[in-house]
């Protein structure tokens, strides 16, 4: 059974199927029509809601997309949606401001724009400062409009989160918080275990169970390929799997942290692969799904990992009581096959730090048709380090390349004990093609697939040498 608050009345539930999606639960048992259906994959925005818990003694509140989200994620949660904004005949800041900024003409997107907008402006009150502009955008980067043109739609959301207000979740915050420390805990280990030790064990007896995470890639196998999935095994309740720690000489990241939690400790440590992650999917999507997902998964073009390969990244495998530490590089067996046993998952993704005094830089860059909530044609990672003037290491890894997300072994040798020059790229360059056979498909060709990470290499050396090399270097771009 689980339990959740449904606005600020307590949902008990126990008889729904374990892959009935939340947009599913709204439509079909709750009654709710506002959110809605447009895309079933989590690209459109039409289905947002918010869900709150608690955080110490606040809550935080957080945009998701009902269509890829999985009940069982609600436990010990606040779902709000569309229709708990209206309060007692008053429309909710962020309606009135959609209404005085005309950002709204067919209506079907309103719904999704709201609850972001919603979200948002929540996450704002509790960090104590109006949003940028380009905060805004990363939070609508979900949500798309095809009818009233983003621009009353920035400027409704402008409005309602530099004047928030009081309104009646932030006046019934308290009485949220002990409603939601007065639900159950979750009782059963199988779809809930509370540790990892217990996850290790059900999974052990149950290895044909799938595990759910963020599900944003699992629930497409319901809502896109019209699957069952009879058992799932939730780790929403495992806190070591979700938190980022750091140590001395490496992070770790548990399996299950989501991409938006794991973007701060990223940004101080590894600023270009925080630049990624914001790319990454769209902010709904980044709230709910996890590295240890993304790498999981297996697919070619999953954006964290070529970064993760050219940091050197290992994975902790577990199984049972036995865990073992695997370099990714050797976990990716070919397409969509990794190295997992049976009843062996994924627990911490391990990330080596730069030691302070090391030289070393990571570039990383995402080549895809649009800027935000897209899939990367190509994605580059380069690991340099150049001590006079020669390159002392490099790790080069690429995705949508290969059948899996792969180091460019060949270039690196090319490069390492020479001078980090032009001529010396170029042959480092032209062994690109022997790293890779990339593939057309309907993102890229391979010709276009393989230019771009050529010029990518090129990019690297551009951003990395001093003004008198660059000149030196445009003869070749």
């Amino acid at each position: 059974m689980i339990q959740f608050l449904l606005n600020d009345r307590v949902y008990q539930e126990s008889e729904l199927p374990a892959d009935t999606t939340v947009l599913q639960f709204l439509r079909r048992n709750a009654g709710r029509c506002g959110s809605k259906e447009g895309c079933a994959s989590g690209d459109c925005g039409a289905c947002t809601v918010v869900v709150a818990e608690a955080q110490g003694e606040s809550l935080r509140y957080t945009a998701i997309n009902a269509c890829l989200t999985f009940i069982s994620a609600l436990h010990g949660k606040q779902l709000i949606t569309v229709e708990d904004l209206k309060h007692q005949g008053q429309l909710h800041s962020v309606q009135q401001a959609m209404v005085d900024n005309h950002a709204s003409q067919c209506g079907f997107c309103t719904p999704g724009f709201v609850m972001s907008v919603f979200a948002l402006q929540k996450q704002q009150q509790a960090a104590a400062r109006a949003p940028e502009r380009d905060d805004i955008l990363h939070a609508l980067s979900g949500n798309l409009c095809r009818c009233t043109g983003y621009r009353p739609i920035v400027d409704a959301a402008l409005q309602a989160c530099q004047q928030p207000g009081n309104d009646q979740f932030d006046q019934r915050a308290a009485s949220t918080l002990q409603q939601l420390q007065a639900l159950a805990p979750a009782e059963d280990p199988l779809l809930f275990p509370a540790s990892i030790a217990e996850l290790a064990e059900v999974y052990l007896a149950n290895p044909q169970a799938r595990l759910l995470a963020g599900g944003t890639d699992l629930a497409l196998e319901v809502t896109q390929r019209h699957r069952r999935l009879t058992q799932l095994i939730a780790l929403s309740q495992i806190a070591e799997m979700k938190a980022v720690v750091l140590h001395p000489e490496h992070i770790a990241i548990g399996a299950a942290a989501t991409l938006s939690d794991c973007l701060p400790p990223l940004a101080a440590e590894f600023p270009d692969f925080a630049a990624l992650l914001a790319r990454f999917a769209s902010q709904q999507i980044r709230n709910q799904g996890t590295f240890g997902g993304n790498i999981a998964n297996a697919s070619p073009i999953g954006d964290s990992g070529p970064v993760l390969l050219a940091l050197g990244a290992s994975l902790l495998l577990r199984c049972g009581e036995q865990q073992r530490l695997l370099p990714l590089e050797q976990f990716y067996l070919g397409y969509r096959q990794t190295a997992l046993q049976a009843g062996e998952f994924i627990e911490q993704i391990v990330i080596p730090r730069v030691p302070s005094e090391s030289a070393r830089v990571l570039k990383v860059y995402k080549v895809a048709k649009r800027l935000d909530d897209d899939i990367s044609a190509v994605c580059g990672a380069f690991h340099i380090e150049v001590h006079e003037g020669l390159v002392t290491y490099a790790r080069i890894a690429f995705g949508g390349m290969a059948a899996v997300a792969r180091r460019a072994e060949h270039c690196e040798q090319q490069l390492l004990g020479q001078p980090w020059q032009a001529t010396n790229v170029e042959r480092a360059a032209q062994a690109l093609l022997q790293d890779y056979q990339p593939i057309s498909d309907f993102r890229a060709s391979d010709a276009y697939r393989m230019q771009v990470a050529i010029n990518l290499l090129r990019r690297c050396l551009i951003e990395t040498t001093s003004p008198e090399t660059l000149m030196r270097v445009t003869q070749y771009v």
